[in-house]
């Protein structure tokens, strides 16, 4: 049977992971937190260079291209392992410059690394609904698709490098906004003296019909923050998506003032708060 390792046990990660290993993936993981790994119940390697020695193929879901950078070339990282042939499955929010250093680092120890960020958060990733963005080789891509399948209901391959990450953040910053629009609506209708849930059942039958809302109208109801996606990584994705922007040498008119409305949740402390908690800090101004 193929082995897979698996590094990052963070929220979205550790679901993917336990989905992984429902359908039956031999995993091997490694986490900067032994607690977390333990939690699974499967092999858990030393080092990410014992990690990828020991597997066929290898998915990253880390917190951020320093992060990724870290497990690739710190002591003991991946590239000094046994990287020949492997395939290094990244699903990871990056930079989108990054990326292009990560493709290389690993060309150099002729593995295949494919940039595959994902669209969606804990719940999808439980069921093997996310979207997964590819780029990178295509036998790789081929090789790896098997994998990917079992995580991804929808899987768009967009082979030239860079391009998957820049997709994610196109994606995150209508993510954001959608989010940061219904909280504000549904205060406003509070304060016109409408009740949160029936707003909310409204703006479901009309213009806030959408999978944002149906997904996190229960945190908002609830106002139970415990986080999926936090508010501090939609703010890194909008650092980001700033980036692009300077890059295309375009205007960002909406995702401008979208990056300073999230880093109000980071000035209020509740940057690990799941992001639908700018209800949150809309409601309280």
């Amino acid at each position: 049977m193929m082995k897979i390792g698996f590094i990052g046990l963070g929220n979205l990660g550790k679901a993917m992971a336990k989905r992984l290993i429902s359908e039956g993936v031999e995993l091997i993981v490694w986490n900067r937190t032994i607690d977390k790994a333990k939690e699974l119940g499967c092999l858990i390697a030393n080092t990410p260079s014992e990690l990828i020695s020991q597997v066929d193929m290898l998915i990253l879901n880390l917190k951020d291209s320093i992060a990724v950078k870290d497990v690739l070339i710190n002591q003991n990282g991946l590239i000094y392992g046994n990287c020949e042939n492997k395939i290094v499955i990244d699903t990871t929010t990056n930079h989108f410059e990054e990326v292009l250093e990560f493709y290389s680092l690993l060309k150099e120890k002729r593995a295949y690394y494919l940039e595959s960020p994902v669209l969606g958060s804990v719940i999808p990733a439980s069921q093997g609904l996310l979207t997964v963005l590819v780029s990178g080789d295509k036998t790789a891509f081929e090789r790896a698709k098997f994998i990917l399948e079992k995580i991804g209901k929808s899987i768009f391959y967009l082979e030239k490098e860079g391009v998957a990450t820049k997709m994610k953040l196109i994606n995150n910053l209508v993510l954001g906004s959608f989010m940061a629009t219904l909280a504000e609506a549904i205060v406003f209708a509070e304060e016109s003296g409408i009740d949160k849930e029936r707003a909310i059942e409204i703006l479901l039958s009309g213009a806030g019909n959408s999978m944002v809302l149906n997904v996190k109208k229960q945190k908002i109801i609830d106002e139970d923050f415990t986080p999926h996606f936090t508010n501090a990584l939609i703010y890194k994705d909008l650092d980001y998506i700033h980036d692009l922007a300077k890059l295309l040498k375009r205007p960002l008119f909406t995702g401008s003032i979208l990056k300073e409305i999230y880093a109000t949740a980071l000035l209020k402390g509740v940057e690990n708060e799941d992001f639908s908690s700018i209800y949150k800090i809309f409601k309280n101004f």
